[in-house]
Parts: C-alpha cells; structure tokens; sequence
C-alpha cells in the first residue's frame, strides 16, 4: 500500500511544477493548496475497459494541474475505486506526483456489490456482507443505505484495499440523510450521525483517515420543513463534541450549478436568528465545500443552453466556471473519461476562476437576461 496522505508542503509543490495553469486555479483550505477543479468518477459501465478508461483519465488529469480525485466504494460497484487506485500508484510510481500532492476522497454508506465479482447483486451482499455477520436484519434502510459501524469499517478497510493507499484523505458519509431519514426520526438519525463521527474520530487516530465529511444530494439544499432537511450549524455541533476543536469533519458535497443554484441562492440554514445559505454556512464554519453535477451529466453542453460570458466559447468551460469561482466552493468534480474531454475540460485550469466582483457582476448580467 501506498503510504502518506495529502499535505501543505506536499500539494504546495504540486502547483510548483505545474506553471502552465492559471496562478489562481489554486485554492487554499486546511493548508492544503488544491485544484480548483476536480475529478469524479462516477458514471461508466462496470467492465474493464472503462477500467482503463477512468485511470487514464486520472493519470492526466493530474498531468494537467488537478490534484483533487474523488471517488466511491458504491460507484460502478467498486471498479472505479480500483481504478483510482492503479492511477495513483502509477502517478506515484513514475514520480508524476508524490502521494503527499494528491487530495483523494471516497464515500461510505450506500450498499454495494463487486463488479469483479460474477455473482448477483444480492448473491454478493449475502455472501460478503450477511454471512460474515457484517450486516444483520433491518441494518439496511428502504434507500439501499447502512450506516451502522461494523458496516462503514468493512467499507472502509475495502476502500484501502481498493485504493492501494494507507491513508484516504477524505471520508465520506455518503447520501445519508437521503437514505436514511424516510426509515427513521431525525432525532435518531443525529444520534447516529454522532456514532459515526465517533468512529470516524478513531480512525483518523490510527491513520486510515484524514478528513471526513458528508456527501449529499438534498439535504442541505432543501428548505427547512423538508424531512431531509439538515442544519449545517447542528452537524459541526455534534462534531465538535465528538472530536473536540480539531475534530475532522471538515467538508461537505452537494450538487451545485448554474440551474441547481440552491447553494447559492437558498436560505436554509439559521443560526442565532439569521438565515444563511449553505455556501454562507460553510464558509462561517469554516468547512470546505466539494461540488457535484456542474455539467448537469452533459445536459448543460447543449446549444444556447448557458449564457456567454467571460469570452469562453465551450459550454463546458462556462459551466465549469461558473461554479469554480462561486465564493465558497473549492472545486467542482468534473466527470469525465475521454482524453479528448480531459483535455476539453481541463484547458480551463489556464484561466483564472472570476473574482468575487467579476462573480457578482455574472450574477447581475444573469439575473437581468
């Protein structure tokens, strides 16, 4: 296994030995300096050829300037992980990046089977999960989720494994909320979310993570009567308790773009009689913000789909921009296998995101067409 995980000295010397960018597609959080774009893994089939595909991807992706990878255990059942994993120790291998350089995140929680494996889905649970004793009757929730402890440490240990690293950056609780809250009262599903910041807690201690986090679709993107409705001000709460003042939950995902504005725009979140956005939220907590979508999977790159601005022709490039410099978003994670659409992609890293006063002056032009 791969040991170390991302640091300041380490992702400090990755924008050093790539000038080509723009001097502010850097972003700095917790030390670290990290792309302010991203790379996701989610879609693809589950065979091997995408396999090669995803870790080409990866290996150029960085290449290009970008040292934030993300991934999860659940997407294309495990092979993108794996994926992941023989891009970095090939980037590793062949000193195009140390460990120390790349900020790498996985996600728990969702139930899944192994791609690599010539079983059923539900053969597999049974044979990986039930017989072991990992999973018990009624652990599983309605959403194909489990959140339960002895089910997020195998995930865990399997998420190492796959990823040929000692240490994950970032752990996701994945679509929580989302796969959880219609089985059960919010009451006990914080009181749960509080079990497994705990756990989380010790397993940073031993070294397996760095960071952990939650990543979401509606939680914090819903108004506050919504039953998955979360408070960003209670989660940091609990978190504090659990891990003191340097606990690690430090970040969180959600979908954000140019249609899918609700990070931005929404005030759902209220502390001490103000209400703040989730983006607001974030950034008065300090906690870094990942977002997913910014391409809407493809359905923001048709014609006349986004508005011009900022002389970027690609469709592509102004979705990608768009969200890249909304204050209080470190990266968008851009989906993609292709070299050709890597390269597309990634020709943004040499502009600069908008500042806050070009952003702001975006949204007024957008607001008045």
């Amino acid at each position: 296994m791969i040991a170390g995980h991302a640091t300041p000295e380490g992702t400090a010397e990755f924008t050093k030995n790539h000038p080509a960018v723009a001097k502010n597609h850097f972003k700095q959080f917790e030390g670290l300096t990290l792309s302010s774009i991203g790379i996701g893994t989610y879609l693809g089939n589950v065979d091997d050829a995408t396999d090669v595909l995803v870790r080409d991807a990866v290996i150029k992706s960085v290449s290009l300037g970008i040292n934030v990878i993300d991934t999860a255990i659940n997407y294309r059942s495990q092979k993108a992980e794996r994926s992941v994993g023989r891009a970095i120790a090939q980037i590793v291998e062949k000193n195009k990046a140390g460990r120390d350089q790349l900020f790498i995140s996985t996600k728990n929680g969702y139930v899944t089977n192994d791609g690599d494996v010539a079983e059923e889905f539900w053969q597999n649970i049974q044979n990986s999960l039930v017989k072991p004793g990992i999973i018990k009757s009624g652990d599983i929730s309605s959403g194909y989720h489990c959140m339960t402890i002895p089910y997020l440490q195998d995930q865990l240990n399997k998420s190492l494994k796959n990823l040929d690293l000692e240490c994950i950056d970032l752990m996701y609780l994945h679509n929580a909320a989302e796969g959880q809250l219609q089985d059960m009262t919010k009451d006990e599903f914080m009181k749960r979310l509080g079990e497994v910041f705990a756990f989380y807690e010790d397993q940073r201690k031993i070294g397996k993570i760095k960071y952990y986090g939650m990543a979401t679709w509606d939680c914090f993107r819903v108004p506050p009567e919504h039953q998955q409705h979360l408070s960003l001000f209670e989660i940091v709460r609990i978190s504090k308790e659990i891990g003191g003042p340097q606990n690690g939950f430090k970040f969180i995902q959600l979908p954000y773009n140019m249609y899918l504005d609700q990070a931005l725009t929404m005030k759902n979140q209220s502390h001490e009689g103000t209400a703040f956005s989730i983006l607001e939220a974030a950034t008065k907590l300090g906690i870094g913000v990942f977002t997913s979508v910014p391409l809407m999977q493809a359905r923001l790159l048709g014609p006349n789909v986004l508005p011009e601005f900022g002389q970027l022709t690609r469709a592509s490039h102004r979705a990608v921009q768009f969200v890249r410099s909304t204050p209080g978003v470190i990266a968008p994670l851009v989906g993609q296998k292709s070299p050709s659409h890597v390269d597309e992609n990634l020709e943004l890293a040499k502009t600069p995101p908008l500042s806050k006063t070009e952003f702001a002056d975006l949204l007024d032009k957008l607001s008045s067409s």
